[in-house]
């Protein structure tokens, strides 16, 4: 498989890059310690600092591998990390990729979680042999399949990650976009 890893992507008002250890103070105060938006997001909430700079850690230390797909948002208009877009799954074997996202409280219902999952599916499409990209969201989370549809992603009946569990969703409503 072709990979690329993270590459920066410029888009109108962001800028999509690796994560760098700079990224901590408005990364932690904009999502990472945010209950509504880590909770949503499926992923702990990182009270303290320090707990987020562990992560931070994890991130940056995954760019050694060119299959590590992971950006942190930058809103161009105040320099500050508001979220991260990331394939959180690849299956190597399908040249497929489940794409997750969040974007801080403060920065929601401007656009910017469409415009990074565009710009990203974009691309990934244009720069890598991945032939279909997937994500998921729970039922309740119309914002996110907002998103998705915005973003030329179409509903299908279950992703690989439930698929390889022999699972079928139940409360969450699968996307996918494949390559033409």
């Amino acid at each position: 498989m072709i990979h690329s890893g993270t590459f920066t992507i410029d888009t109108p008002r962001l800028l999509l890059r690796r994560f760098e250890p700079y990224d901590l103070e408005t990364m932690h105060k904009n999502w990472a310690s945010v209950p509504s938006v880590q909770i949503e997001y499926g992923e702990p909430v990182y009270k303290e600092i320090e707990e987020a700079k562990v992560l931070l850690e994890k991130y940056i230390s995954g760019y050694e591998s060119d299959s590590f797909y992971r950006w942190a948002v930058i809103e161009k208009a105040s320099g500050e990390n508001i979220g991260q877009i990331a394939f959180c799954r690849v299956y190597e074997e399908l040249r497929a990729a489940e794409i997750e996202y969040c974007i801080g409280t403060a920065f929601q219902g401007r656009g910017y979680a469409g415009e990074a999952l565009s710009a990203v599916i974009e691309n990934v499409f244009k720069r890598t042999d991945f032939r279909k990209l997937e994500a998921y969201h729970r039922a309740e989370n119309t914002k996110s399949g907002r998103v998705l549809e915005k973003s030329a992603m179409h509903t299908t009946d279950n992703v690989e990650r439930f698929r390889q569990q022999g699972l079928t969703p139940e409360g969450e409503i699968c996307y996918c976009i494949e390559r033409y």
